[in-house]
Order: C-alpha cells, then sequence, then structure tokens
C-alpha cells in the first residue's frame, strides 16, 4: 500500500535532526498552521526548511495552511475555562480582560442568531453554551472547561453562516511567498466550489492548492470542489465541531462511499493518530481506522497535535507508515533533487 504523510511542524519538530527522521521514518511532506505564525516567524520556518532541502537534497513539499474564512481567538493571555464560568466574548483582536475571550470576527457575531447556541473552542476540547448576544458582545456559559490559548479556533454548532474570502494575512502571506514548486497551500473552510475557484483565480494555476473540507456544503460539494483544486482533505475537526459527531461520522462514511468519483488526491485530516500525542503507541482502534481508510481509497494522512506537540513526532510519523509497502506515494513524494532544489 503506497500513501502519503502530511506532518505538521511545531514545538515538538523544530529541529533539522527532527525533520530528517521523520522522513526517514515515512513523511512525504511538512505543514505549517499560518495562523500560529506571525510573518517574521514564517519567513524563519521556510529559511530553515530551504537549507534543509538543499541539504539533503530532498523534494520535500511544504504546505502553507492558511486560514481563510476560519474564525480563530484573538491574544490574550492562556486560562483554564472553568466549568459553570460565563464568559464574555467580544470583537477584538486583542484583550487582557478577565473572563473575556477577543473574536476579531464580525461575521462571527452575526452567526450566533442562526446557530445552534453552542460555542466550541479548539476542536471542541471546549465547549460554552451561549446565553445573551449582539452585535457587540456574547456572554457564554462554560459547559465543558479547559485550557485555552490564542488563535485556537472557534466554532458554532449548527450553523453555516459566514463571509467567505482569504483573511488580510492570507493575502500578505501570498505577496510575501514566491510561487515556488515546492511551496503548496491549503485553504481552510472552504464552502463551495465558486469559492475554490475564486482561490484558484486569485492565486494562479502554478500554486499547488488544498481544499480543506471543513464544512457540510464542502463534503457534500467535493466534486465540484475538487475541479479547482489540486487534492483534497476530510477535516474531521471542524467538521465534527460544527455539526456534531453522530453528523460528521454520517458526512464522513457518505464522503468514503463515493471516494472514486473524485479524481485528485483525497487526504484524511483530524486525530488520525491522537493517542501518540501524549502515549508512545496508537491505540488498536487508531489502527484499524487507519487500515480502514487506506482501503477506502485515501490517498494519504494529516498528522497534527501528533508532530507538532507531541511526544514523539518520530514515532508518530512511523506509525502512521505502518501499513506503507514503499517511500513512494500517492500525491506527495519524498526523493532526491536533480537540480539543487
Amino acid at each position: 500500500m503506497n500513501y502519503s504523510i502530511v506532518a505538521t511542524l511545531g514545538p515538538a519538530s523544530s529541529t533539522e535532526q527532527t525533520w530528517l527522521a521523520m522522513t526517514e521514518a515515512g513523511a512525504t511532506a511538512f505543514r505549517l498552521n499560518t495562523s500560529h505564525l506571525s510573518l517574521d516567524e514564517l519567513d524563519v520556518w521556510l529559511e530553515r526548511l530551504v537549507a534543509f532541502r538543499l541539504k539533503f537534497g530532498m523534494q520535500l513539499p511544504v504546505i502553507l495552511d492558511l486560514q481563510g474564512s476560519k474564525w480563530r481567538l484573538g491574544e490574550f493571555s492562556p486560562v483554564e475555562l472553568e466549568k459553570g464560568k460565563l464568559i464574555r466574548i467580544v470583537p477584538t483582536a486583542k484583550t487582557q480582560i478577565p473572563d473575556t475571550l477577543p473574536v476579531p470576527h464580525e461575521d462571527f457575531f452575526r452567526a450566533v442568531r442562526f446557530s445552534g447556541k453552542e460555542i466550541l473552542l479548539n476542536d471542541a476540547r471546549v465547549i460554552l453554551k451561549v446565553e445573551s448576544w449582539n452585535e457587540n458582545d456574547v456572554i457564554a456559559r462554560v459547559i465543558l472547561g479547559g485550557w485555552i490559548e490564542p488563535r485556537k479556533g472557534i466554532t458554532l454548532s449548527g450553523g453555516d453562516f459566514r463571509i467567505e474570502g482569504l483573511c488580510e494575512k492570507d493575502h500578505a502571506i501570498l505577496q510575501r511567498i514566491p510561487s515556488e514548486g515546492w511551496i503548496h497551500f491549503a485553504i481552510s473552510y472552504v464552502s463551495d466550489a465558486r469559492e475554490m475557484e475564486v482561490y484558484r483565480s486569485l492565486m494562479g494555476k502554478e500554486r499547488y492548492l488544498v481544499a480543506k473540507l471543513e464544512r457540510k456544503s464542502a463534503v457534500e460539494g467535493a466534486e465540484s470542489i475538487s475541479q479547482h483544486a489540486d487534492a483534497l482533505w476530510l477535516c474531521r475537526g471542524d467538521l465534527g465541531a460544527e455539526q456534531g459527531l453522530p453528523a460528521m461520522a454520517e458526512l464522513a462514511y457518505q464522503f468514503e462511499m463515493n471516494l472514486g468519483e473524485i479524481k485528485k488526491p483525497l487526504y484524511l485530516a483530524g486525530q488520525v493518530l491522537e493517542h501518540l500525542t501524549d502515549h508512545p503507541i496508537p491505540t488498536r482502534a487508531e489502527v484499524m481506522a487507519l487500515y480502514q481508510a487506506i482501503r477506502a481509497g485515501y490517498a494519504g494522512f494529516v498528522l497534527s497535535d501528533e508532530t507538532a506537540i507531541g511526544r514523539n513526532p518520530v514515532g508518530a510519523c512511523q506509525a502512521a507508515a505502518m501499513f506503507r509497502s514503499s517511500p513512494g506515494a500517492r500525491g506527495l513524494h519524498v526523493g532526491k533533487v536533480k537540480s539543487g532544489g
């Protein structure tokens, strides 16, 4: 079985030695979540990755994950939200007011009206219940507590209202990053083929574009979206947060029943081997799910926390590659550069 492994880079995987070990363990591409990096930090990462590729002669793609229309929290001091506490959410990019979270997206506050009134933070690890709202703030009570940090994703359950498009930072990244063949882009929260067509027109035919399927409309319209993308990722984290876990499972199942109709590479993302973030080996359920996804026809997997903040990013890549029969995989590849990069 040949398939690809996209490994997200982060604090746990920030050294050249780790990158080399990850590729030897099975990683075929690296991913950087630009939402968690400043423009200057992104420059540093890319400079180091350029040097790494040249030093070891690898055709290793790097995928820059753009925020797109995804909502994220602004800047604040990391805090543990306790169950039962009332939290105020305000339309600003930064705040240090206690029990207040900044959300720099005006459409979020309009979207509350059309939602199920549950707010899910960081892929539903923390959940709030809306008690009151207007265009200036939202008051919500914590019903599932936990630790929350800046720039984590924020989702409204049961709602699909938002303003689609690239954010200001995304545009700055596109202007800053040259059209290098080894730099790919993933677009978050694509709604439909029309939106993806706009991104393709904006970014040109030469850029490798990944459409992230994180909304019901995107999953159901995947075949049309694929006409404007080079690859698709089924991202179960935000899909599950927005639709609820049972609905997410049904959408993912129906998507897998029709994989053969889509002619572009399809990748599975979202807690693929989540157990490896804090433990040395995957669960048997994860191993079975990995195998079943390969047999279903997925071209590869996207590892997130497993390699970005996990205890053993090399081991996570090795575990993800356990069913692979050769280093070459459908989709993205690791190989020797013929002309120095």
